[in-house]
């Protein structure tokens, strides 16, 4: 005698009829989608035997429920990505993980163009001069505050202007005397040597370096008759009748005492004390 081949449930024969095989069992369509079938945790109906099932982390949706979370596009026979509980495609969460364009609030994709200064992100096109609107993309720009100009509205609204070319002082610069000078255009007068950071003389609104300044401006010493500089050795000056000497220049002619912040006598264009002076 044959063995019975009827549903598990139901009992009604299952011989040439449709049947699904759960769990060790045979059972007919009906009891299965009643007893056996799945929830779709998008639609929470069951997904019966004749529907097509996916199945993700014990969790299952009918196939046509399986979609993007944010666009609706069907996954089921696509790549997909989970986040919280949620399925996306890959399109929509790189755009939920991607970082805001300061400028429009929108999302900056793989293959945008963009800037990036101190953790806010631009699109290219988005960051601007605050200034002349003007787009300054991957360009030199200068940020104030809050704000970012573009090279030639910072030098118009902010920049120093040298004293000598007139012109914007953008990087480096020096000030001397409370005015402001590109290092390239504070140079001696006579050589054009640059003078920043080493030592020189302004006479009368003019700058010389120290070479320039002995041999072309210093005055003479009346006694050793070399340039009295100001600088180093002999940095005092004794200055009387027209003529300039070093101070440890300045001593008797007879007998070479240094007069200095002394009494003296000026006899014969010569320099003497005042006891060497009577014996004359």
């Amino acid at each position: 005698m044959a063995e019975k081949f009827d549903c598990h449930y139901c009992r009604d024969p299952l011989q040439g009829k449709k049947y699904v095989e759960k769990d060790g069992h045979n059972c007919c369509l009906k009891c299965f989608d009643k007893f056996c079938a799945n929830t779709c945790v998008e639609c929470r109906k069951p997904i019966g035997a004749d529907s097509k099932e996916v199945h993700y982390k014990n969790r299952y949706w009918h196939d046509t429920c399986f979609r993007c979370a944010k666009c609706l596009h069907p996954l089921a026979n696509e790549t997909f990505v989970s986040k919280e509980s949620k399925i996306f495609c890959n399109k929509c969460v790189t755009r939920e993980d991607s970082p805001k364009c300061k400028g429009c609030f929108k999302a900056i994709v793989a293959g945008d163009q963009n800037v990036e200064y101190k953790g806010t992100v631009w699109h290219k096109d988005c960051f601007t001069c605050s200034s002349c609107k003007q787009v300054i993309g991957t360009g030199s720009f200068f940020p104030k505050g809050e704000d970012f100009y573009c090279v030639t509205c910072h030098e118009t609204k902010f920049a120093k202007h040298c004293v000598k070319c007139k012109k914007a002082i953008t990087t480096g610069g020096i000030t001397y005397q409370d005015q402001p000078w590109h290092a390239e255009c504070f140079v001696c007068v006579t050589c054009s040597k640059k003078l920043a950071g080493q030592r020189f003389t302004a006479v009368e609104d003019q700058y010389y370096c120290v070479d320039c300044y002995k041999n072309f401006v210093a005055k003479k010493c009346a006694g050793c008759k070399n340039p009295i500089t100001g600088f180093g050795k002999g940095s005092s000056v004794v200055a009387y009748e027209g003529q300039s000497w070093h101070d440890y220049c300045f001593h008797c002619k007879k007998c070479s005492v240094n007069l200095a912040n002394k009494r003296f006598v000026f006899h014969g264009e010569q320099v003497y004390c005042p006891d060497c002076a009577k014996k004359l």
